[in-house]
């Protein structure tokens, strides 16, 4: 079998669309996805794993990779700093997995420009209604919280059309379905299976 590399996607959806159970469903049923874990300068919370969770580095270490240019997108939330380095992830990417980059539509543009062979999914709720009872959760919060939520959400939606894929979570299982049928026609693409493939081809043709 010939040596081939994995695809980069960039996955993104406002708070409450379900990004993140789709995602831990995909890669519990494909081997071959993996995704990718960030680097953080922020402390180690219980139960974490450095390499699992995080990469759990020190200031000074993330200010020497900002410095080398390591970093496909990082920001500062609350002091601590967090950020996509190109190198681990094109580790992944050449030991022939896919990789998922868990990003909102800053970061993906920031890695747009830098990796312009990423594809990326956007996932949306079926309406807004599902995704204000999504927001309100247990029904605890203020009415003012989940309109701040609300807007937010709106604010991240308008992006849905800058991505090379659209998905509606409705059905968990149909969504599901979607986006397992996103990597698997990818895979299917004719380099690709020419670099999977390589030797099968030549000797079907010759």
């Amino acid at each position: 079998m010939n040596h081939s590399s994995g695809t980069l996607y960039i996955v993104s959806a406002p708070s409450g669309a379900g990004k993140t159970s789709l995602v831990t469903a995909l890669t519990k049923d494909d081997q071959q996805i993996r995704v990718s874990v960030s680097h953080t300068t922020r402390a180690m919370r219980p139960g974490e794993q450095h390499g699992v969770n995080y990469h759990f580095v020190v200031h000074e270490e993330f200010k020497a990779l900002i410095a080398q240019g390591d970093f496909l997108e990082h920001a500062e939330v609350f002091g601590n700093f967090y950020g996509t380095s190109r190198s681990a992830l094109q580790q992944t990417l050449d030991q022939g997995y896919d990789l998922i980059l868990e990003i909102d539509w800053q970061g993906a543009q920031q890695v747009r420009k830098l990796m312009p062979q990423a594809l990326s999914v956007f996932i949306l709720p079926p309406s807004q209604e599902a995704l204000r009872q999504r927001l309100d959760g247990r029904g605890q919060d203020s009415e003012e919280i989940i309109a701040g939520r609300m807007k937010e959400a709106v604010s991240e939606m308008v992006h849905y059309d800058e991505y090379d894929y659209v998905i509606i979570n409705d059905d968990f299982d149909a969504a599901l379905a979607d986006l397992k049928a996103v990597f698997r026609s990818n895979r299917l693409l004719l380099k690709k299976q020419q670099q999977r493939h390589g030797a099968l081809l030549k000797q079907l043709v010759g």
